[in-house]
């Protein structure tokens, strides 16, 4: 998995499940990145986004008080002092079609399934990097381009779509 020296990143990590935190912040450890704050929900990662002005987000789908779903909508409507421009990364045990495309209509760069491993998480980092998004500012939306270019994915982990959802 070298390639990338992310060891000048900082991360926010925001998920309301103590252990998963502690395992994102293990798995980012391995790739260098030291700098990283956790938040247990939407409104925690609002006031430290400002002072932190991380590099990637971290945030998972379903919190209380406030979701992921809300934190990524209050970012890029730039709402907080911070980057509105920031990857965003969904990572949620909620994968069915209308939950990753919920995601990308608020406004997230990247989706990640629960459990996650190091080489999904370092997959995500890498497209981030080498498939930056441009973003798209309309009346109803500002975020990365939804519209994704074909690639051919070789990605073991990949994970068939329901025959319901294709097209």
């Amino acid at each position: 998995m070298s390639g990338y020296n992310f060891s000048q990143l900082t991360a926010m990590i925001v998920d309301d499940c103590p252990p998963i935190r502690i395992l994102l912040r293990g798995i980012l450890k391995e790739f260098g990145i030291t700098r990283v704050v956790e938040c247990s929900d939407g409104r925690e990662a609002l006031r430290e986004f400002p002072v932190l002005d991380p590099d990637v987000v971290f945030t998972d789908y379903m919190m209380e008080p406030m979701d992921g779903l809300e934190l990524i909508r209050t970012i890029r409507n730039g709402e907080t002092s911070g980057n509105r421009f920031v990857p965003i990364v969904v990572v949620s045990a909620y994968t069915e079609v209308r939950d990753i495309l919920a995601a990308r209509d608020h406004g997230a760069t990247e989706f990640l399934a629960k459990p996650v491993s190091g080489m999904m998480v370092y997959k995500r980092l890498k497209s981030i990097v080498e498939h930056p998004r441009e973003f798209v500012d309309a009346d109803t939306f500002f975020g990365p381009d939804r519209r994704r270019r074909a690639q051919a994915i070789e990605d073991s982990e990949r994970r068939e779509v329901p025959y319901e959802y294709r097209r």
